[in-house]
């Protein structure tokens, strides 16, 4: 008997759907009617707070249409006032409505209901625009700081590397701030992307330090395709600057290609950045040289450089050498082109020579003068009495 009356009940009650279903439309129905009630309790507040919400998107609007035209007649696109205003410019018009309607809600005295959907809307619209400013304007000064240089090919594919490590990142920590507001507990998220992190940065240990090596040659700039550089033992011509090496040109011809980490890991003199070259030449005269004739080299070598277009910085006596009386010349060439220095240099060279055989002055050579006596104990002299000659012993 207990068995018939259970099932006639349970053949009478309605279906869990149905259940759910009704519970749903009864909520439904006591949302709307508090939403009539609060249209109907708050005209007059809902209007101005309506007018201020419009007014407020427009004038957000108005500020991002002035934001694109100044942006696109900007003469330097790199300025600072130029990356603001294309910052400015990226203002989405879901986040212009979003502010104006949460303005509107916290003076109309809106239901809790919809003043909770309302703010958790605003909360995303304002995380996400926050995320497009901050990748913009972090965009903008990197670019500022390369300059025109990331037009080119291979600092192209660099800097579409750093917008995409940058959009990651920024993005990454909207989604992070996002679910926080929303009671999601994250610390297991931010824990596992940083596991995923540093296993993938193990793993890709060597690839990842070359890319940042180049975007380091990108921002730090210690040289640039066209500038002659010297490095270990090496002077060559940078070619191309690519994302995994660097191609450069030996004087000799050959093409030399460095990883980018190993050629920022060692010294770089890089000669194209400097407006002049110094150069330095030791002269060394015979000791037989008259004293008179040694006091005017100075002045003769400054002569010289001056007539041969190098740039005098001094010349004089350094030392008493093991076989020549020793001077140096340093002198300099303002010319960024190694080989109009290299011109330069050439003439000064020759044109030394040819004013010390003018003037009768002799270069030293490594020599030894041997002294030898007669079977009665006399010095025999090398040289004919009263003329005092040189002797070659090789």
């Amino acid at each position: 008997m207990t068995f018939f009356l259970a099932a006639a009940a349970t053949k009478d009650a309605l279906p869990i759907s149905d259940i759910k279903a009704e519970a749903l439309q009864a909520r439904l129905a006591r949302y709307t009617d508090s939403f009539i009630e609060w249209l109907a309790t708050n005209k007059l507040d809902l209007l101005i707070a309506l007018a201020i919400g419009i007014l407020i998107f427009l004038a957000l609007g108005f500020l991002k249409k002035w934001a694109v035209n100044w942006s696109r007649r900007a003469p330097d696109l790199t300025s600072i006032r130029a990356i603001l205003a294309r910052a400015a410019a990226k203002t989405s018009r879901f986040f212009r409505i979003m502010v104006a309607t949460e303005l509107v809600s916290i003076t109309a005295n809106t239901p809790p209901f919809l003043a909770k959907t309302i703010t958790f809307l605003f909360t995303i619209s304002a995380v996400l625009q926050v995320a497009i400013w901050a990748r913009e304007l972090i965009l903008g000064f990197i670019e500022r700081r390369v300059g025109g240089e990331h037009r080119q090919e291979t600092l192209a594919n660099a800097m579409t590397l750093i917008r995409l490590l940058v959009s990651v990142t920024i993005f990454a920590i909207a989604l992070i701030v996002i679910l926080d507001n929303l009671g999601v507990d994250v610390t297991g998220l931010i824990a596992g992307l940083g596991i995923g992190g540093i296993a993938i940065g193990f793993a890709a240990q060597g690839i990842f330090s070359d890319l940042f090596a180049a975007i380091s040659i990108i921002l730090d700039k210690p040289f640039r395709v066209g500038d002659t550089i010297s490095y270990g033992s090496s002077t060559a011509t940078v070619e191309n600057i690519g994302m995994k090496s660097t191609r450069l040109r030996s004087i000799g011809g050959e093409l030399l290609i460095v990883s980018n980490s190993k050629l920022l890991d060692m010294e770089i003199s890089n000669t194209s950045m400097t407006d002049y070259r110094r150069t330095k030449y030791p002269i060394g005269v015979i000791y037989q040289t008259a004293p008179a004739k040694a006091r005017a080299i100075p002045d003769l070598l400054k002569a010289i450089v001056e007539q041969e277009g190098g740039e005098f910085v001094r010349a004089g006596f350094t030392g008493f050498g093991d076989s020549a009386i020793n001077f140096e010349l340093y002198f300099d060439v303002h010319s960024e082109s190694f080989q109009e220095v290299f011109d330069v240099r050439h003439r000064i060279g020759l044109a030394i020579v040819d004013a010390f055989n003018a003037q009768g002055l002799e270069f030293a050579y490594p020599t030894q003068t041997n002294f030898t006596a007669a079977p009665s104990g006399e010095m025999v002299m090398p040289y004919p009495a009263g003329k005092p000659s040189r002797t070659k012993k090789t």
